[in-house]
């Protein structure tokens, strides 16, 4: 370990060595005392000294080999059933990634940091950051072009075949219509459309004004004799469409019968549409039979893919309109998540149900981690990882073991004094 890399573990190895020291210290203790039994002159305290020695140090033996034989083979003789630590590592790293992940890191706990986190409050203030919002929402536009390819995949392709003709024929249909037809109507864009309509229906008989002549003066012979169609054909002809051009004219802009009475049908239309079940049927088969003709279908898929390469095109540009439209939204979720109090119920209802659902994986793959990554420890390293935190308290175990020796091997001297007298 190098000066400038200090020894983390430094103040457990002092510790250690200094209970390893005492616990020593007392069994070398015990021998001495032994020892000292055996040259006193014959007596009942020397008796009772070299017995209670003896028994402490066979004690103090057994708890010392006890405790090595967790970590090394005792004096390094490869005696059966020792070094049982770095021996059963990968055992011991299963079992203690089991343990923690099955009592550790529970359904119960999990449920009580969810309770104590405020997630939404947290994601406000990742929102509410510019500097955080900005790359992740090119990030996002980055994602478009991998998103819009999947979607030309053939199976996409059939699955939206399959999937719209469903939903455009389902009563949802008619609502969906009717509701964009009522804002269009709120909005007086449905007179717009009328008005348009009338415009190209002026200058479409202008335009054909010579052939609608003909024709009329062709019915006219049809229906009154050859004569009467050379006589008055071209008059009854020029009267139509005179009659026909003012009456276009009458359609103001402001305000007409005409106008009204669409205006009239318009909303009782939407009000069919919205209420009326036979008429969002057959409103949903007029789709399906247009979005079913070939044409159509051809038309919308090269419409689609404009579309998709323009989107490509403005994703892939950090100024463009997909950035700051996501840019956008990421913020208006924020004020959301500020003000609205059921939205942050969801999201913490969300987050809850996420990780719950995840935890049951998440405990297998951490119980697995911490097995391999024990398995993988050499047995150096295992051996001094653990000892450094838990050899402390082995050696109060060869102390007691000791002591408890000790005292029970005086205490049997003097029950076999008593018995002998």
């Amino acid at each position: 370990m190098s000066q400038s890399q200090p020894d983390p573990d430094a103040p457990l190895r002092a510790s250690l060595k200094k209970h390893q020291l005492f616990a020593t210290s007392l069994l070398w203790l015990m021998a001495a005392l032994t020892v000292v039994g055996y040259t006193l002159p014959p007596s009942h305290g020397a008796v009772l000294l070299r017995d209670a020695a003896k028994a402490g140090f066979i004690g103090g033996v057994a708890d010392w080999f006890a405790v090595t034989a967790l970590f090394r083979h005792p004096l390094g003789l490869p005696i059966p059933h020792t070094a049982i630590l770095p021996a059963q590592k990968e055992r011991l790293g299963n079992a203690l990634g089991r343990f923690i992940a099955n009592h550790v890191v529970t359904e119960g706990d999990i449920r009580k940091l969810l309770g104590n986190l405020d997630t939404p409050a947290l994601l406000r203030r990742f929102l509410s950051d510019s500097t955080a919002t900005r790359p992740l929402a090119e990030a996002l536009a980055g994602m478009l072009p991998k998103l819009l390819a999947s979607i030309e995949d053939g199976r996409a392709r059939r699955l939206l075949a399959r999937f719209l003709p469903k939903l455009i024929g389902g009563r949802a249909a008619g609502v969906v219509v009717a509701r964009a037809l009522s804002g269009l109507v709120a909005g007086g864009r449905h007179q717009e459309v009328f008005s348009f309509i009338l415009t190209q229906l002026k200058q479409t008989l202008a335009a054909r004004e010579e052939t609608l002549t003909t024709a009329i003066k062709e019915r006219v012979a049809q229906q009154g004799g050859k004569l009467i169609g050379w006589a008055i054909g071209a008059n009854v002809a020029k009267r139509v469409l005179v009659a026909v051009n003012q009456e276009l004219e009458r359609i103001g802009p402001d305000s007409s019968e005409m106008r009204d009475a669409f205006d009239e049908w318009v909303h009782r239309e939407i009000d069919k549409l919205e209420t009326d079940p036979a008429r969002a049927a057959e409103l949903g088969r007029a789709m399906q039979g247009v979005l079913a003709h070939d044409t159509v279908k051809a038309w919308a898929w090269d419409v689609w893919a404009r579309m998709r390469r323009a989107l490509e095109t403005d994703a892939a540009n950090p100024h463009g309109r997909s950035v700051a439209v996501i840019e956008n939204a990421l913020g208006s979720l924020a004020e959301v998540l500020e003000r609205d109090e059921a939205a942050r119920a969801r999201v913490n209802a969300a987050v809850e149900s996420i990780v719950l659902r995840a935890l049951p994986a998440a405990q297998a793959e951490g119980a697995r981690f911490i097995g391999r990554v024990v398995g993988a420890w050499d047995s150096v390293t295992i051996t001094e990882k653990l000892e450094l935190r838990v050899g402390k308290d082995l050696q109060y175990i060869r102390v007691n073991g000791t002591l408890v020796g000790f005292f029970l091997g005086a205490a049997i001297n003097l029950l076999l004094l008593i018995a002998g007298r």
